[in-house]
């Protein structure tokens, strides 16, 4: 039995007792797969691990058809990533849906699908990781498990740490098969994932997830009816996992230096962050951002405009997010995420931001210059929050622009920006730099946004002649928008771009279009370039296919250079948008329902949690979901709605509601004034409810009390939603998802190309 783990940070020792004091013995003494052994072994699979643990009829137990049948339902529906918690002292604790012996059957089960799809071929794959626990243990399985299937796995120097942008750009560019890269992006400490690439180096989308899924299905028949199934794990030395390949093009990064000189890092920008005055703090949650985006900033000359927090690596994150008690005051573990953006209401109308409060600002930026922007990017570097000080003079403006924020004393306040806000200001920058560079007019120009992010977008879009896609959550959704985009473009060249988005709108982005702008309300985005990208053996691309925190930070550096040059904060060029482009939707939220403490340690008790949390969220999605179906469908209009939703939510009005659809993922109510989509997490337990519009306290209210609602049937809803209807509105509400994603897909079959002749 192995020792608790120690640590000098007693918040986190205080995660590692509880998690030892509520591992049982037999977990602990666990002696599975010994990946510790450099030399090949083999791991053999058993039917008694497929059933539940029993000390005395099945003390081998692992219930792996229980931890299967979760992992599939997640597959289908998971919008980055199978995620989930894991056991972060003893890894083969297959209680938790991550866990080593599940990471090296997936892994086993793409490879052999992969030989399926291409067989004799010379399959390469990526292979990569954050900072999180037991990641560098996942990495080492899937290269050992993959070379031992005759599958070459790329990986960065000395397998350290680099950015999800980074396994995306190289799967794309390299023209490898996919890759895999554990992370689970700016979610709590205590959970991981794998992020699964495709060969276009975007996420595999539902329908390729089940695929492996399927595959591990037949493993376990074929356990089941052997009584085993053994599964080889190849030596830690085994010539086909291979550091050499990124070493030699330094990991990579020379590669992205030229994607982002061709968009993002041109002269324009560059020289405007070489002259800056003040320095930029880049804020390394987590954090594998430093290595490369270091390296990055370096090479470009403009390092010395930067000061770095938290260069180190920590799988606590610094302790950033993390409390000893939960929202209720009660006392216990609690983990708010890394996502800087999430907040509590308090007494009134006063806001707290329980990540940001972890920060310390108050101390840290207390002798930098009011006016400091703060760059925030989380453990795997794709996404970016922005933050700035400014004055108490400059209270009435932050009000004004819809900002929130917080008091740092000293007579200065910390202006919080949400991604719709620091987005808008960040795409209607890069406009007018591509117009002062003459280059606007070489192009037409399209965005790529999920329904949830700002409404804002849209009308800023339309006021510049640049189209919108609107596509469901998920940076999946847009690069798969992007794949659409491009196959068009090489089969007709000379003819106008034209696709459906998630509205059922038709959108005609004219001959050759070129993206602007692809992004998300929580904080990922990703710009174009104006040449297409093109891989070593001539594919293809707008743009990447996962969203870089890097490309970001370039585009808001010179951004804010921009803005110091003139003498004007960022909230004061918010507010300029606004007036300029005569913006009505200038505000917006999100309110995150959480259904449980995702933090706790007992599985028991965290599975229990998460069901009956499920539940709540499944009720409350269906109650909207209904009535969008049922009007998609003529069994209600949008006048029967109205009657319903008015006789529910007493205190609202639905008067002007306009239009109540299905988006891929949520229910999106359109209002003459604003907007409201509710839908439910694709990673967990939660509810989400975001709005947009003129009045920020009327979209709070309503996406507030919209998002907490039980989901409870009255009898206006039953009036016109019948039992059977309620039932099949989620296999109805897939179909309809499926059909938007496949319309004009592009399938085009990938060709493994001869890699002796590309590196």
């Amino acid at each position: 039995m192995s020792a608790m783990k120690h640590s000098l940070n007693e918040l986190e020792n205080e995660l590692f007792k509880s998690v030892y004091d509520k591992t049982p013995d037999y977990v602990k003494n666990l002696d599975l797969i010994d990946i510790s052994n450099k030399n090949e072994f083999i791991f053999k699979l058993r039917k008694e691990h497929l059933l539940p643990y029993d000390k005395n009829k099945n003390p081998h137990g692992l219930n792996l058809e229980e931890w299967f049948e979760n992992y599939s339902k997640e597959a289908k529906v998971s919008t980055a990533g199978i995620r989930g918690p894991q056991n972060i002292l003893y890894p083969q604790d297959t209680r938790f849906p991550i866990n080593l012996v599940g990471i090296i059957l997936a892994t086993l089960a793409k490879a052999l699908v992969a030989k399926e799809k291409y067989p004799d071929k010379d399959l390469v794959k990526f292979a990569g990781r954050e900072v999180r626990y037991n990641s560098d243990i996942y990495l080492e399985a899937i290269a050992r498990v993959q070379a031992a299937n005759g599958i070459r796995t790329l990986l960065p120097e000395q397998r350290k740490s680099v950015p999800i942008w980074l396994a995306s750009f190289l799967a794309f560019k390299l023209d490898l098969l996919g890759g895999e890269y554990i992370t689970s992006s700016h979610g709590i400490s205590v959970k991981n994932a794998t992020k699964d690439l495709n060969s276009q180096g975007s996420q595999y989308l539902p329908e390729e997830s089940m695929e492996f899924v399927n595959k591990i299905r037949e493993i376990f028949d074929l356990t089941m009816k052997n009584g085993y199934y053994d599964i080889k794990i190849s030596a830690n030395d085994n010539p086909l996992i291979d550091e050499k390949v990124l070493s030699k093009i330094n990991n990579g990064i020379d590669l992205y230096l030229e994607y982002l000189k061709s968009g993002v890092a041109r002269k324009i920008n560059l020289d405007l962050i070489r002259n800056m005055k003040n320095k930029i703090v880049i804020e390394n949650v987590g954090g594998c951002a430093y290595k490369t985006l270091s390296k990055v900033l370096d090479k470009l000359n403009v390092s010395d405009k930067f000061v770095w927090f938290n260069q180190d690596e920590d799988p606590f994150f610094h302790s950033i997010g993390k409390y000893d008690c939960t929202p209720k005051g009660e006392k216990a573990f609690y983990d708010y995420s890394v996502d800087a953006t999430v907040t509590l209401q308090k007494l009134g109308d006063e806001k707290s931001f329980p990540v940001i409060e972890t920060m310390h600002y108050d101390t840290k930026l207390k002798d930098m210059p009011s006016g400091t922007v703060v760059l925030i990017t989380d453990p795997d570097h794709d996404r970016l929050t922005i933050v700035q000080t400014l004055d108490y003079s400059d209270l009435d403006k932050v009000k004004e622009s819809g900002t929130d924020y917080i008091d740092i004393g000293n007579k200065r306040i910390l202006c919080i920006f949400t991604a719709n806000q620091a987005f808008l200001m960040i795409m209607d920058f890069w406009a007018k730099q591509l117009k002062k560079q003459g280059l606007w007019d070489n192009h037409l120009r399209f965005i790529i946004k999920t329904t949830a992010s700002a409404l804002s977008w849209d009308e800023w879009a339309l006021k510049h002649g640049v189209k919108v896609v609107n596509v469901p959550v998920g940076f999946k959704e847009i690069a798969n928008i992007m794949k659409k985009v491009e196959l068009k473009i090489k089969n007709k060249p000379n003819s106008d771009v034209i696709l459906n988005d998630v509205f059922g709108n038709k959108i005609n982005l004219g001959k050759n279009p070129r993206l602007l702008f692809g992004g998300e309300e929580s904080g990922g985005m990703i710009m174009g370039c104006e040449d297409l990208i093109e891989s070593l053996s001539g594919r293809k691309a707008v743009a990447m296919r996962e969203k870089s925190a890097t490309e970001a930070i370039i585009a808001a550096s010179a951004l804010i250079a921009h803005l110091q040059k003139n003498n004007m904060s960022l909230v004061q060029y918010l507010l300029n948008i606004f007036t300029e482009d005569k913006i009505n939707a200038c505000f917006d939220t999100r309110a995150d329902i959480a259904y449980y403490n995702e933090s706790e340690p007992d599985i028991n008790a965290l599975k229990a949690a998460k069901i009956e949390g499920e539940k709540k969220r499944t009720k409350n999605d269906l109650f909207f979901l209904t009535m969008a179906i049922a009007v998609n469908e003529g069994v209600m209009t949008v006048e029967n709605v109205k009657e319903v939703l008015n006789n529910t939510f007493r205190s609202l009005l639905f008067d002007n509601l306009k239009s109540v659809k299905f988006v891929g993922d949520g229910t999106y109510l359109e209002f003459s004034d604003k907007f409201i989509e509710i839908r439910p997490s694709g990673t967990d337990a939660k509810t989400k409810a975001y709005g947009g519009g003129s009045d920020k306290a009327v979209i709070e209210t309503y996406s507030t009390v919209l998002g907490n609602y039980s989901g409870e049937r009255n009898k206006f809803h039953r009036k016109y939603i019948t039992d059977s209807f309620y039932k099949t509105a989620k296999d109805k509400a897939m179909k309809y998802y499926l059909d938007f994603v496949n319309k004009d897909a592009n399938n085009e079959v990938f060709v493994v190309p001869d890699y002796g002749k590309l590196f």
